[in-house]
C-alpha cells in the first residue's frame, strides 16, 4: 500500500510539474492558460490530506494566495472545460508561479469534498486560519488619527453572517477587527466564502477578556461604543449608558464599535465597559418578531452610518447637503438623547458651535 501510494505520489508530481512547464510556456506566447496542458492534469487521485481544509469559492481561493497568509498544498478545479478564463486563468497563473500542484477533479468529487457548498469549481487544500493575539494589534495612539474604527464582535457564532459582518467591515474601511474567544465561530471555508475572501486579507484578531480589552482602550483614550436593539424599551429608560441613535453619532475620536451575540446582543460585562451606546430606529411601527436586523445587516448600516464621516469618503458633499439642520430636533431623537458625552454631541451642535 505504501509503495502504491508513493509511485502515485510521483506521477502526480511530474503531472504538476509538467503542467507548470505548459502553462509557463503558453503565458510567454501571450496563450489563455488552460486548454491541452488541463488535459494533462490527473482527475481523481484526491485522497484527503490530513490537518488541512478545504478553502471554495473564487474570490477566496485568489485572495488567498495572493494574501500568502496560508500554506497552500493544492488547487482543485473542476474538469470539464477545455480552457480557463478570466479570474480562474488569473488563479492558475499564482498557482502554477508558486509551483502549487493542481488537479482536475469531477464535479460530484469536488461537491462532495466541500461538503456540497458552492465552490464555483474552485477549491484549495491550506491550512486553517486564525485571529492573532489582540496584543499583536500593536498600540494605536489615539492622537495620531481621531478617525480609527476598530470593529469588535462577541460571540458572533453564524459563520455567513461572521462573514458578511467581515465583508462590509472590509468594503467600509474599518481598521482592525477583534473578535472574543469565548462562544465565536472560528475563520472558516465558510467565514471565507460569505466575506468573498475579505477574511483572506483582514486583520482579525481575539482575546479571551474582551471586557478587560474594552477598558484598556478607554483608558487609552478610545471612546467604546456598544450596540443595542430599538426594541428594548425598558433599557431605554433604565440605562445609565447614553443611548443615542446612529445618525446622531459624531466621529471625532478613535472609536471601538461592539456588536454583541446574533440572539443574546452584548453580555453585561461588556455592556457594562461602553461609554455609549448606538441603535438603529426603524423607519415605522415594527410587529412583533421584526423589531429588529440581522447583525450582519446591522453592522453594515452603523459601520456605513459612522465610516461616511471620514474625510474623502466619496460623495462626502452630497451627503451634507442631504444633512442639512432640522430647525427643531426630533422628538424620538430627543428623547434617546440620555446624556452628551465626548464623541455624542450631535453634527447640528457642532455647526451652531462653529457659527458661533
Amino acid at each position: 500500500m505504501g509503495l502504491l501510494s508513493t509511485v502515485r505520489s510521483a506521477t502526480w508530481c511530474c503531472s504538476g510539474r509538467l503542467v507548470t512547464r505548459h502553462v509557463s510556456q503558453a503565458a510567454r506566447r501571450g496563450e489563455r492558460p488552460g486548454g491541452e496542458e488541463l488535459r494533462l492534469l490527473r482527475l481523481d487521485d484526491l485522497a484527503p490530506t490530513p490537518r488541512l481544509e478545504l478553502l471554495f469559492g473564487l474570490s477566496p481561493c485568489l485572495l488567498a494566495l495572493r494574501a500568502s497568509r496560508r500554506r497552500v498544498s493544492r488547487l482543485l478545479l473542476q474538469a470539464g472545460k477545455a480552457g480557463l478564463q478570466g479570474e480562474r486563468a488569473k488563479l492558475l497563473q499564482e498557482a502554477e508561479a508558486r509551483d502549487i500542484p493542481v488537479l482536475r477533479p469531477r464535479r460530484r468529487k469536488l461537491d462532495a469534498l466541500c461538503g456540497y457548498q458552492v465552490h464555483q469549481g474552485v477549491c484549495m487544500e491550506v491550512n486553517p486560519l486564525r485571529p492573532r493575539p489582540w496584543t499583536e494589534a500593536g498600540e494605536a495612539n489615539p492622537g495620531d488619527d481621531p478617525q480609527q474604527l476598530w470593529l469588535v464582535l462577541e460571540g458572533l457564532q453564524d459563520p455567513r453572517n461572521l462573514g458578511a459582518v467581515l465583508r462590509s467591515a472590509h468594503f467600509l474601511g474599518v481598521d482592525k477587527v477583534i473578535t472574543s474567544q469565548r462562544n465565536s465561530c472560528p475563520l472558516t471555508p465558510v467565514v471565507s466564502k460569505a466575506s468573498a475572501g475579505a477574511m483572506e486579507v483582514m486583520d482579525v484578531f481575539s482575546t479571551d477578556d474582551l471586557a478587560g480589552f474594552l477598558q484598556a482602550k478607554a483608558g487609552q483614550g478610545w471612546l467604546v461604543a456598544g450596540t443595542v436593539g430599538c426594541s428594548e424599551p425598558e433599557l431605554f429608560q433604565s440605562s445609565e449608558i447614553p443611548i443615542s441613535s446612529c445618525l446622531e453619532f459624531l466621529w471625532d475620536r478613535p472609536t471601538l464599535l461592539v456588536l454583541g451575540n446574533e440572539g443574546a446582543g452584548l453580555s453585561r460585562e461588556v455592556q457594562a465597559s461602553c461609554q455609549l451606546l448606538l441603535t438603529i430606529l426603524p423607519g415605522r411601527q415594527l410587529p412583533p418578531g421584526l423589531e429588529s436586523l440581522n447583525v450582519s445587516v446591522a453592522a453594515g448600516i452603523l459601520l456605513h452610518s459612522i465610516c461616511s464621516q471620514r474625510k474623502g469618503f466619496p460623495a462626502e458633499g452630497e451627503r451634507r447637503q442631504l444633512l442639512q439642520d432640522p430647525e427643531e430636533p426630533s422628538s424620538v431623537s430627543e428623547g434617546l438623547r440620555v446624556a452628551q458625552p465626548p464623541g455624542l454631541s450631535s453634527r447640528s451642535d457642532k455647526k451652531r458651535q462653529n457659527r458661533d
